[in-house]
C-alpha cells in the first residue's frame, strides 16, 4: 500500500490558500449607519467606557476571548531553530486548534529576536489587546525564564511545550496505572529529555509546588544527550536542570540512560528518536509503561517496546495507539482561563486539567489511555475543571459569563 505523502498535501494547501486562518467580521457593514455605528463616530462609545473603567475591555472587544500564540521560532517541533517566518505555518496549525477545539480567536505573533528581554518586552506591549499568551516552540532553558518573568502581566501566560505536554502525560499516567491497577505514587520514572517539556513533566508528576499533593511519584531520573543529571555533574548543568535536581535523583545515581531505565516503572522520552531497543526495556520493572513521545519518530517503535515487556505504549503519532498530543490540553485550559479571568495558570488548575483529560476515557485499557485528539469534549470538560480551580483558588474576579458559554 502506498504511504500518503502528507507533505506534498500540505505544500498545496498552504500555497492555495496563502496560509490557514484569516479575520472576519462579526457583523455585518452594508449601510452609512452600520458603518457610524462599528466607525465613527459611534465607536467613541465603547473607546469612553473602557477609558473610564478598563475593566470594560473585556465587556467591549476581543481581549476576553483572544490568545496571542508567541514564538521566536527556535524549536519548531522537530526542526529546531528555523527562524520566526518559517514558524508561521505551525504557529497558524495552533490558532486554528485554538478555534475549532474551544472557540477561541488566536492570532501567531513569530518575533524576530532571540534575545529574552526583547521578547518579554515585546509581549508587555501587546498584552492590552489579548486575553492570554500562548508561549510556542521557544528553546529552553530562555522559554522558562521568559514565562517566569511574565507570570505578574495580569493574563495567563503559558508555554505549551512545557505544561501542555506534562498535562497530557500526567492524564496518560492517571489512566494507565489505573489499567495496570498500580499506584502512580509508587512509580519510579525516568525521563529523556531535560529541557523544557522534560523538566515540566518532572515538575508535575512529582507535584513540585504543591503543598501535599495527590500525586508524586516516588522518584525521577531525568536524563539529557549526556546522561543522568546528578550532583557529580551539577557544575556543568544550567538552572533548570541544578533545580531538578532537588526533587529527583534521591539516589544520586549516574551513567546513562539505559543505566537510569533498569528497575524502573515509566519511561517518558521527549528527546530523540531509535534511542533504545527491546532489551533495554525488559530491564525495567515488570509491565512498565513507555511513552516515547519524540516526533516523527519515537525513542522506541511500539512494536519494539511490547517485544521487551512494555504493557502499555504510548507516542506522540497519531497513526498509533496513545497519541500524547498537546491538542487535548491546550484550547480548554486557555477557554477555562479566559472564562474565569484567571491572571495565570496555576499548578492546580494544571492537575484539574490532567484529572480531566483522563476522566474523557471511560474504560481506559492498555491501547486507550487516552482519549482520541479529535474528541471535541474534551476541551469542554478541560474548561469546566480549569474554570473550577480558577474560582476556588480565588485568583480570578469572576465575572458573570456570556450566555453560551462552554463553562457556564
Amino acid at each position: 500500500m502506498e504511504k500518503h505523502n502528507f507533505n506534498e498535501d500540505s505544500l498545496k494547501l498552504h500555497k492555495k490558500h496563502h496560509g490557514k486562518i484569516a479575520i472576519r467580521s462579526k457583523v455585518p457593514v452594508k449601510t452609512k449607519e452600520d458603518l457610524s455605528t462599528v466607525y465613527s463616530p459611534g465607536v467613541a462609545a465603547p473607546c469612553m467606557e473602557i477609558f473610564h473603567d478598563r475593566e470594560q475591555v473585556y465587556t467591549y472587544t476581543i481581549k476576553a476571548n483572544t490568545v496571542a500564540v508567541v514564538s521566536d521560532g527556535t524549536a519548531v517541533l522537530g526542526l529546531g531553530d528555523i527562524g520566526p517566518h518559517a514558524a508561521i505555518p505551525v504557529m497558524e496549525g495552533k490558532a486554528m486548534l485554538f478555534k475549532k477545539f474551544a472557540g477561541i480567536d488566536a492570532f501567531p505573533i513569530c518575533l524576530d529576536t532571540k534575545d529574552s528581554d526583547e521578547i518579554v518586552r515585546a509581549i508587555q506591549l501587546i498584552a492590552p489587546v489579548f486575553g492570554g499568551i500562548n508561549l510556542e516552540d521557544i528553546a529552553a532553558p530562555r522559554s522558562f525564564e521568559i514565562e517566569e518573568r511574565l507570570q505578574d502581566l495580569g493574563i495567563p501566560v503559558f508555554h505549551d511545550d512545557q505544561h501542555g505536554t506534562a498535562i497530557v502525560v500526567l492524564a496518560a499516567l492517571i489512566n494507565g496505572a489505573k489499567v495496570l491497577k498500580k499506584n502512580i505514587n509508587d512509580f519510579k520514572v525516568v525521563i529523556n529529555g531535560a529541557g523544557a517539556a522534560g523538566i515540566a513533566i518532572a515538575k508535575l508528576i512529582k507535584g513540585f509546588g504543591v503543598e501535599a499533593p495527590e500525586i508524586s511519584v516516588a522518584d525521577i531520573i531525568l536524563c539529557d544527550s549526556k546522561g543522568i543529571l546528578s550532583q557529580s555533574r551539577f557544575e556543568e548543568l544550567n538552572g533548570s536542570k541544578r533545580e531538578a535536581l532537588t526533587f529527583s535523583n534521591r539516589e544520586n545515581r549516574s551513567g546513562t540512560l539505559k543505566d537510569a531505565l533498569k528497575g524502573a516503572h515509566v519511561f517518558i522520552g521527549v528527546s530523540q528518536g531509535n534511542l533504545l531497543v527491546a532489551e533495554d526495556i525488559a530491564t525495567m520493572a515488570k509491565d512498565p509503561i513507555v511513552l516515547a513521545l519524540a516526533n516523527p519518530t519515537p525513542e522506541i517503535m511500539p512494536e519494539e517496546a511490547l517485544k521487551g515487556g512494555a504493557a502499555i505504549v504510548g507516542t506522540g503519532r497519531s497513526d498509533m495507539p496513545n497519541q500524547v498530543n498537546n491538542v487535548l490540553g491546550f484550547p480548554g485550559i486557555f477557554r477555562g482561563a479566559l472564562d474565569a479571568r484567571a491572571p495565570r495558570i496555576t499548578t492546580e488548575m494544571k492537575l484539574a486539567a490532567a484529572y480531566a483529560i483522563a476522566s474523557c476515557v471511560e474504560r481506559p485499557k492498555r491501547d486507550l489511555i487516552i482519549p482520541p485528539s479529535l474528541d471535541k469534549k474534551v476541551a469542554q470538560r478541560v474548561a469546566k475543571a480549569v474554570f473550577k480551580a480558577a474560582s476556588q483558588a480565588k485568583i480570578a474576579e469572576i465575572s458573570d459569563l456570556t450566555e453560551g458559554s462552554w463553562v457556564g
